[in-house]
């Protein structure tokens, strides 16, 4: 079945394809042969795809999502819409869903997922890369919905991470938290960090920063009063990550992430989701919604395990801040920065 993909943007682009490929349409194709009654019958969907903005994790769980929607078998138009981490745009694209129609919204990330929920009551909407459904007040609880919305959780496994941390830096007394306060999602897993960190009698302080413009003046900040930073699945740092790694490296502070593209982007280390696997699930969820008839309202909200996580490191940090990574190459750790 052939899908098609328009993609736009509401807001001034990043440098990328969400200026680039803005105002086009896009044809894709599947190989799988239809399947489901609704695929057999000719029923085209009409699919709005708000991600908030352009990073590689976002960007995996939107790939994994239309792989999903592909493999399916059905036949759908998928209208692509980045709103470069502005609300306002995330506003305008998730009214102009509701306004044309469509079958279902996915919504990548919390701010994008608020948007389509305060746009409609009505259209189902599947939500991924959100890390607490419940805590953001999307669900009135993350087992039973009660709503038009549902989907798939980026919560990490915030214990792991610490630990981690303190596998590589064991002298570590002051830790930074890094993050955004515009994104509650943060809130939560800074919560989760310090509650390691107190059990563990490890020292710490929050950096926070409302806005990109703020960022680079915090992380500076930091230099001289940690000895490690933890950033956790933030979007506005994983966005800018490799500004924060240019700082951070240079002063040799080990910072540990949320997730494999930070690292890539010159973190020192995850255990990280799968966000491609994050947006199939959702893709899966989606499909069942729009072929089966699933209620978003009764369908628990997806999660993924600690076990199925990557451990993934970035040797060229390692080597350029003077940390002995070679445990984690023993664990089964993946080098990214060989992978680049």
């Amino acid at each position: 079945m052939k899908s098609a993909i328009s993609r736009r943007t509401f807001a001034k682009g990043l440098a990328g394809t969400a200026v680039a490929l803005g105002g086009l349409g896009i044809a894709g194709c599947s190989d799988n042969a239809a399947s489901g009654s609704a695929a057999s019958s000719g029923t085209t969907y009409r699919i709005g795809v708000l991600q908030l903005t352009q990073h590689s994790a976002l960007d995996a769980a939107n790939e994994g999502f239309i792989r999903a929607l592909d493999e399916s078998g059905i036949s759908y138009e998928a209208d692509q819409q980045n709103a470069n981490n502005e609300q306002s745009a995330c506003t305008t694209i998730a009214s102009t869903f509701v306004n044309d129609g469509v079958d279902l919204i996915l919504a990548i990330a919390t701010p994008a997922a608020q948007a389509c929920l305060n746009a409609t009551t009505e259209i189902p909407i599947v939500g991924t890369a959100i890390t607490d459904f419940a805590e953001s007040g999307l669900v009135e609880s993350n087992d039973a919905p009660g709503g038009n919305l549902t989907g798939t959780s980026d919560m990490n496994p915030v214990a792991d991470q610490i630990a981690l941390l303190t596998q590589l830096v064991p002298d570590a007394a002051q830790v930074g938290l890094l993050y955004c306060t515009a994104e509650s999602n943060s809130e939560i897993q800074i919560q989760m960090a310090e509650e390691e960190l107190d059990g563990l009698r490890i020292g710490h302080e929050r950096y926070s920063f409302s806005s990109t413009n703020e960022l680079q003046t915090v992380v500076e900040t930091m230099v001289g009063q940690v000895d490690a930073v933890y950033a956790p699945t933030d979007n506005t740092v994983a966005a800018a990550m490799s500004q924060v790694s240019a700082t951070t490296n240079e002063a040799g502070i080990p910072t540990i992430c949320g997730e494999v593209g930070m690292v890539e982007n010159g973190g020192l280390a995850s255990v990280s989701i799968n966000y491609e696997e994050l947006g199939y699930r959702a893709g899966e969820m989606a499909v069942q919604i729009l072929t089966e008839g699933a209620d978003p309202a009764t369908m628990p909200v997806e999660t993924m395990g600690a076990d199925e996580c990557d451990l993934v490191y970035n040797q060229q940090t390692a080597d350029e801040i003077g940390v002995d990574v070679s445990s984690l190459a023993s664990d089964g750790g993946t080098d990214v920065s060989a992978e680049a």
